[in-house]
C-alpha cells in the first residue's frame, strides 16, 4: 500500500548569479547593508503553485551560498531566471546533473532557447500557470514529460501570493510585485510581446491588495517595484478600480510603501493617471525614451515616443512629483555619429539621473532579430547586457569603431562627477515631491550607512571629491528637504561610473 509520505516531495529552488548590470548596484548594496537589489519573485510564486505538502527551500546565489548539502536534499532542483544569469545557471546545472537529481527550469533563459533543452530534464516554456497541475499530477504518477507548454496566454488571476517565507527579506533593497504582464505597444527589438503578448492581462485588485498584505505582514516597510512590462497597458481598469485601492490601503497604514515601477512616456498625456499614481504612493517611473531621433524613433516602431516633445513630457512628471529613469539605445541603422551628442544634451537636459544607455541588441526570437537575420547581420547570441560594448551580436550599419568610440563617449560624460551632478541639480529644481511624513531626526540604518558610505568613497576617496561637496553644500543650503535624495544619487553615481569604466 502506498504511503501518503511518498507523495512529499523535496524541491529545491536556484536563482542563478547576476553579472555585473546597470541595475545590480553591488557596491552600492555593500555600502547599505544588502545583498541584492531585488529577490526571485518568479520562483517564489513558482514554489506557492506547488502543494503545500511539499518541502521547499530557495536559494538566491546573489545573496546565499548554494551547498552541496541543499542539493543532496532535493528531489528536484528548479531553475529560472533571464538571460544576464546564462553563466551562473549553467555551472548551476552542471553541479546539480553530476549530483544525479532532476533539473527543472524555465524562465526567459529557458524559454528564448539560449540553453539547450538537452541541458535539463524538464522545462516549462512560456508561463506556468496552465501547467503546473500537469506537472505536479506527472511527479505524483512517475510519468513526468521534458516539455510543459500551455498554449496562449494564462489568466494571471490564477498567480498565487508570492511565498515570501522561503527568504531573508531584510537582505534585499526592495521587494516586487507584478499587477500586469504583456505591453500594447510592438517595438522591433523587444521582447516583451514575444514573452508575455500584447494584450496585457491583469491580476484582480483583490490580488494586488493581497500581495500588499503579505508584504507588510513579512515586517516589510520600504521600496516595492511592480515589475510589470508597463503598469498603464490597461489604464481603464488601472484607474477605476486597483489605484484607488491601494491608495486606500496605503491610507490606512500611513504609507509603509513608496512604489517604483516601469511605463510608457504617454503617462504625461494623463493626468488623472498622474495624480492616481502619485496619490497610490509611486515615486519613479522607467520609461524607455531610446533616441531624440525622429528617424530612429520610426525605425524602432517606437510610435508612442514620436512627434511629441520628449523633454516636456519627462519634465512633466518631474512636476508631478514622478522621478523619470530613462532607457536610451544607440545603434540603429539610421544612426548617424551626431546622435552621440544629442543623446547627451537630451540627457542633461532632462535631468533623467538614472539614463540607462546601451547599445541596440537583437534579442532572441525578436522582430529585429528576424530582420538582421535575413540580412545575414546577426553574429552571435544576446547576452541581454546591453550597458557593455562586448555584448554588440550584430552588425551595425555605422562603422563599429565610429559606434563603439561615440557609446564611450555617453557614457564618460554623462557619468562623469561634473555632468553627473549638474544632472541631479537639474532634476531637484524640476521634482515635486509629496511629502506624506512629518520632519523627524530619527535616520533608518541604511540611511545613515548610505552617509557615511557616501563621505567615504565619494568625499574621501573618490576622484571626483570637488564635486561632491559642492553638490552636498548646495543641497544643504538650497534645498535642504531633498538632501536624503541627493545622497542616494551619489551612491548610485559610484556604480555608474564603474559601468562606464567597463
Amino acid at each position: 500500500m502506498k504511503n501518503d509520505k511518498d507523495d512529499i516531495k523535496n524541491i529545491l529552488l536556484v536563482y542563478p548569479q547576476y553579472l555585473k548590470t546597470f541595475w545590480s548596484f553591488e557596491n552600492v548594496m555593500r555600502v547599505l547593508g544588502r545583498r541584492a537589489a531585488y529577490p526571485p519573485l518568479g520562483l517564489l510564486t513558482i514554489s506557492a503553485m506547488l502543494p503545500k505538502s511539499w518541502n521547499k527551500k530557495l536559494i538566491d546565489t546573489n545573496t546565499t551560498r548554494l551547498n552541496q548539502s541543499d542539493i543532496e536534499w532535493a528531489d528536484y532542483v528548479f531553475i529560472s531566471g533571464m538571460i544576464v544569469q546564462k553563466e551562473s545557471a549553467m555551472a548551476i546545472i552542471k553541479r546539480v546533473k553530476q549530483a544525479q537529481k532532476p533539473v527543472v527550469a524555465g524562465g526567459p533563459l529557458f524559454s528564448s532557447g539560449i540553453i539547450e533543452h538537452s541541458q535539463v530534464d524538464h522545462v516549462f516554456l512560456g508561463e506556468a500557470e496552465n501547467v503546473m497541475d500537469s506537472f505536479i499530477k506527472d511527479v505524483k504518477q512517475g510519468s513526468l514529460k521534458k516539455i510543459y507548454e500551455a498554449p496562449g496566454f494564462p489568466d494571471i488571476s490564477l498567480s498565487p501570493v508570492p511565498e515570501w517565507k522561503l527568504i531573508n527579506i531584510s537582505a534585499y533593497f526592495s521587494m516586487s510585485l507584478q499587477y500586469s504582464r504583456g505591453c500594447p505597444f510592438d517595438c522591433e527589438f523587444c521582447d516583451v510581446v514575444i514573452l508575455n503578448g500584447r494584450f496585457p492581462r491583469t491580476k484582480t485588485t483583490l490580488q494586488v491588495i493581497a500581495e500588499l498584505d503579505a508584504l507588510y505582514t513579512a515586517g516589510w516597510r520600504s521600496s516595492v517595484f511592480f515589475v510589470d512590462d508597463n503598469l498603464i497597458g490597461n489604464k481603464s481598469k488601472l484607474k477605476k478600480e486597483v489605484l484607488p485601492a491601494i491608495i486606500k490601503w496605503q491610507q490606512e497604514r500611513k504609507y509603509p510603501f513608496v512604489f517604483n515601477t516601469q511605463v510608457s512616456i504617454n503617462l504625461s498625456d494623463d493626468e488623472e493617471l498622474i495624480k492616481l499614481m502619485v496619490d497610490a504612493g509611486f515615486g519613479k517611473v522607467f520609461i524607455g525614451i531610446e533616441t531624440p531621433d525622429e528617424k530612429g524613433l520610426e525605425e524602432c516602431c517606437k510610435q508612442q515616443n514620436s512627434k511629441r516633445d520628449l523633454v516636456g513630457s519627462v519634465k512633466k512628471l518631474q512636476n508631478s512629483g514622478l522621478e523619470v529613469q530613462g532607457g536610451f539605445i544607440v545603434g540603429f541603422d539610421s544612426d548617424t555619429p551626431s546622435i552621440f551628442q544629442r543623446q547627451i544634451d537630451f540627457i542633461q537636459g532632462s535631468g533623467i539621473i538614472f539614463a540607462m544607455v546601451g547599445l541596440l541588441t537583437a534579442l532572441p526570437k525578436t522582430r529585429l532579430h528576424k530582420r538582421l537575420e535575413e540580412n545575414n547581420r546577426i553574429i552571435s547570441e544576446s547576452s541581454a547586457n546591453n550597458t557593455f560594448k562586448s555584448t554588440l551580436n550584430f552588425i551595425p550599419k555605422m562603422d563599429t569603431a565610429t559606434l563603439f568610440k561615440g557609446y564611450k563617449k555617453i557614457l564618460d560624460t554623462i557619468y562623469n562627477p561634473r555632468a553627473y551632478n549638474e544632472r541631479i541639480k537639474t532634476f531637484i529644481r524640476e521634482f515635486k515631491p509629496v511629502k506624506r511624513k512629518a520632519f523627524s531626526l530619527k535616520l533608518e540604518k541604511y540611511q545613515i550607512r548610505a552617509l557615511f558610505g557616501s563621505v567615504w568613497f565619494l568625499g574621501i576617496k573618490g576622484s571626483g571629491r570637488k564635486y561632491y561637496w559642492l553638490l552636498l553644500l548646495w543641497a544643504a543650503v538650497k534645498y535642504p528637504g531633498m538632501f536624503e535624495y541627493v545622497v542616494g544619487y551619489l551612491l548610485a553615481g559610484m556604480h555608474l561610473r564603474s559601468l562606464a569604466a567597463e
